[in-house]
């Protein structure tokens, strides 16, 4: 690829990449901005491109070297978007439950889905397509109430004056050595970014491959602060160098919470991002929305991610699964929203969270249970317990119980097998006040006023 003289788009962003930083905002502010990322428990990720396909992985097949870089891009000759349908697309994502949709504007590849003025290599340009694919994607999104967010990588591997291609080979140049490449790829960066942002206003950026330069480098801050000049609500992921929102764990529910207030785990449905011919691996509808209970458990969100074919289809085993998806979260929906980070493990075999205001502990119930469900530690008293989805009321004792003792008694709730859910169980316990548990290690009874 030639450099092209790009002075016009330098002189049009020389201002936009010396933007200084926006006013910081109080910790009230970003709790208000960050409010609907808080209690959205559910994204759907769409990674597509010319490797949809099927034949290869997405960028990484040419970047590990595993196919050649010609090879790689003869895959465009099959993006013909001839079944897209975006408005499927948002419905079947609006019916899954997801509050957020993420789609790959750009991968690694520089394919970008949208008419960018600032490249050549596009859906609309250089594939059967011919045609901005993310418009329309964009605008059904926008008609079901869906939050919209752009994935964007800042590396573009193949552009002559990006300085990396591949992992196991040299550089194409020195950025410091030679800084003025090095600008003519970060303006490029800035105006397609600019484009995306004046032209849709996206309520979030998912970044990637900030990995390989510094964020001085990148701009980071300067990126973000053009973004927020016009766009000022919008969240940004982690992946910019310290200039984002949230934390972004991937392809697995971390064991503990993360430090960050907010964050996602991104997850797949099989073992690849984009479709592959070749990956039947899918996981199961009940390990992916035990996966869903395990990130609202711990205060966060899961983003699942489907990889349509190349010609606009959704392969139907993940069609399938975002229709269960459907059906589990449409029933369960109090439990999942407005809710925050659950009680500690131990005190119940179940995944948990608490209503916003801590007087209801949801458990999340993934297994048929041969027993009653038995709460320990529980302090504050209970009013019900009842069954999310029908509100069925179900019965429970609380043995050794004793009006002196800090150690509360244990909990058990009888939960017969017909109110059971095919997948998920959920179960509301209404407290008469906030939770409060006894978290220590038991006591010796050195008296007893059992006479009282």
């Amino acid at each position: 690829m030639k450099l092209k003289n790009t002075l016009l788009i330098a002189l049009s962003l020389l201002m936009t990449a010396t933007v200084p930083s926006l006013h910081a905002e109080t910790p009230e502010q970003k709790a208000e901005r960050m409010e609907w990322f808080s209690k959205a428990k559910l994204g759907i990720f769409i990674h597509w491109g010319i490797y949809s396909s099927g034949k290869t992985s997405e960028s990484w097949a040419f970047h590990n070297q595993i196919v050649t870089l010609e090879d790689y891009m003869k895959q465009r000759e099959e993006f013909t978007a001839a079944n897209y349908d975006p408005a499927y697309w948002a419905k079947l994502i609006k019916e899954s439950g997801a509050q957020y949709t993420v789609i790959t504007t750009k991968h690694h590849d520089g394919f970008a889905l949208w008419d960018t003025k600032a490249g050549d290599f596009s859906a609309v340009k250089s594939s059967p397509a011919g045609r901005d694919v993310l418009a329309p994607f964009a605008e059904e999104v926008r008609k079901q109430g869906i939050k919209l967010g752009f994935y964007y990588s800042l590396i573009d591997w193949p552009r002559e004056d990006y300085p990396n291609i591949y992992r196991k080979g040299p550089a194409r140049y020195d950025i410091h050595k030679e800084p003025e490449r090095w600008q003519h790829f970060v303006d490029f960066n800035f105006a397609q970014l600019k484009e995306l942002n004046n032209t849709w206003k996206p309520d979030l950026y998912w970044f990637d491959g900030d990995w390989e330069q510094t964020a001085e480098d990148w701009k980071a801050k300067e990126i973000v602060a053009m973004l927020r000049e016009t766009n000022p609500g919008v969240i940004i992921n982690s992946r910019i160098q310290g200039y984002g929102d949230y934390d972004t764990p991937e392809l697995g529910v971390p064991v503990t919470k993360p430090q960050s207030q907010w964050w996602e785990t991104c997850m797949t449905m099989n073992d690849s991002w984009g479709y592959r011919l070749d990956d039947k691996n899918y996981k199961s509808d009940m390990v992916l929305l035990r996966m869903l209970v395990d990130c609202i458990s711990l205060g966060g969100n899961l983003l699942l991610d489907i990889g349509p074919k190349a010609d606009g289809t959704i392969p139907e085993e993940q069609v399938a699964i975002l229709k269960e998806f459907g059906r589990w979260t449409s029933k369960h929906k109090e439990a999942i929203y407005d809710t925050k980070p659950g009680i500690p493990a131990g005190h119940v075999q179940a995944y948990t969270s608490l209503s916003l205001d801590g007087k209801t502990l949801y458990l999340y119930i993934p297994y048929k249970p041969t027993e009653n469900i038995e709460i320990k530690g529980l302090k504050s008293r209970i009013k019900d317990v009842r069954v999310v989805g029908n509100n069925e009321k179900l019965k429970w004792v609380r043995y050794n119980d004793i009006s002196w003792s800090e150690v509360p008694g244990v909990c058990y709730v009888e939960v017969p097998e017909n109110v059971l859910d095919e997948k998920i169980t959920v179960l509301a316990v209404d407290l008469e006040e906030p939770i409060k548990l006894y978290r220590g290690a038991g006591q010796v009874i050195s008296f007893n006023d059992y006479d009282d």
